[in-house]
């Protein structure tokens, strides 16, 4: 059925020509431009089943978008992410992959269908022309904008077709909920792991460079040595996680030039262990004057006193390095006598 179909007197008012529309050319107007085209009403504008049609086709879309963003979380929680399946024609692919594209995509497509849908075929399709204005608006032009958008809302429907409104809020609404599950991906939350290390009482300080256990005669007077936890391997999956905690400065100082109680309590013999981790911003410290035993820190130059209790005399570090109390276990190696008593590396927000 067409508009030519309907008596007159059941068409909506047509619209006037455009504006500035100019049926013969002349001087000022070498061009003639005889406007828009008479409009052609569409179905919806004449039969409101037709109408009602569109508008549970709209809803079905927002209501798909719904369930498949329902969809999504679901495959985020339970599909498992080392699972794989066959897809013709690509092959084999991750199945929690293939599950998130198809379940966001077919919420984000039936949006913007529903959208496309709407418009075509419920709301207003009369062309208007209008002539090009100045930037600054005028109060008349604002006043036109308020009174456009009063009857472009109108003649949305919005109002009057409660059903489109509310499947369309609702998909709208649960949609940036796909985004929210995606933040899992931010990784667990660390919980106390960054307040303990590998060290524990007994534990073998390990040469860096060696991978030998460390004896007090291997450290010298001014000598600065690396150490790790016995146990922990290069080609261990999880050696760049634990060494970014673990990693120990061993240096010997003469006991007399301790001036630290507590350091020299933690020390053996004058060798005193320290973690390798700048206070600041994570970085591996590694230069030792040992006239001054002060080491500093090649990023950013903060600067520790490790002959009194590693406290920071320069640069932005925030605090002193936490030493790890040591001994001689029965073979006459060095070992741990507990864990570090306070977090590692950078201040953290929770610490304390």
């Amino acid at each position: 059925m067409s508009s030519q179909d309907i008596p007159e007197e059941n068409l909506p008012a047509q619209q006037g020509h455009a504006h500035g529309a100019v049926d013969v050319a002349d001087e000022k107007n070498p061009f003639a431009d005889p406007g828009l085209p008479p409009h052609e009403h569409r179905i919806q504008d004449i039969d409101e089943e037709a109408a009602r049609r569109s508008e549970r086709a709209v809803a079905l879309l927002f209501t798909v978008s719904m369930l498949a963003t329902v969809g999504f979380i679901v495959s985020y929680v339970t599909v498992p992410h080392d699972r794989s399946i066959y897809v013709f024609p690509i092959g084999h692919v991750s199945a929690l992959n293939f599950a998130l594209g198809m379940t966001l995509g077919l919420a984000l497509f039936c949006i913007g269908a529903g959208a496309v849908h709407w418009a075509r075929t419920l709301m207003s399709d009369v062309e208007i022309a209008d002539e090009r204005h100045p930037i600054e608006a005028s109060p008349e032009l604002r006043a036109k904008v308020h009174e456009d958008f009063r009857q472009g809302a109108k003649e949305s429907a919005i109002g009057r077709r409660k059903l489109i409104r509310n499947t369309m809020l609702g998909a709208l609404t649960l949609v940036p909920l796909s985004g929210l599950m995606l933040l899992r991906d931010l990784g667990p939350l660390p919980g106390t792991s960054l307040r303990h290390t590998m060290w524990s009482k007994g534990k073998l300080l390990v040469n860096m460079n060696t991978n030998e256990p460390l004896r007090p005669e291997d450290v010298a007077v001014g000598s600065l040595t690396f150490a790790k936890p016995e146990g922990l391997e290069e080609h261990d999956e999880d050696f760049q996680k634990e060494i970014a905690k673990a990693a120990l400065m061993i240096v010997r100082l003469q006991p007399e030039n301790i001036k630290d109680k507590r350091e020299l309590e933690w020390s053996h013999e004058g060798i005193v262990a320290y973690s390798k981790i700048c206070t600041h911003v994570g970085c591996p410290i590694s230069l030792y004057e040992q006239q001054t035993h002060h080491v500093l820190c090649p990023c950013h130059q903060s600067t520790f006193d490790l002959s009194d209790g590693a406290r920071v005399i320069f640069g932005p570090a925030g605090h002193a390095l936490p030493q790890l109390r040591i001994g001689v276990n029965d073979e006459g190696y060095l070992e741990a006598l507990g864990d570090f008593e306070e977090p590692v590396g950078p201040a953290f927000w929770e610490r304390g």
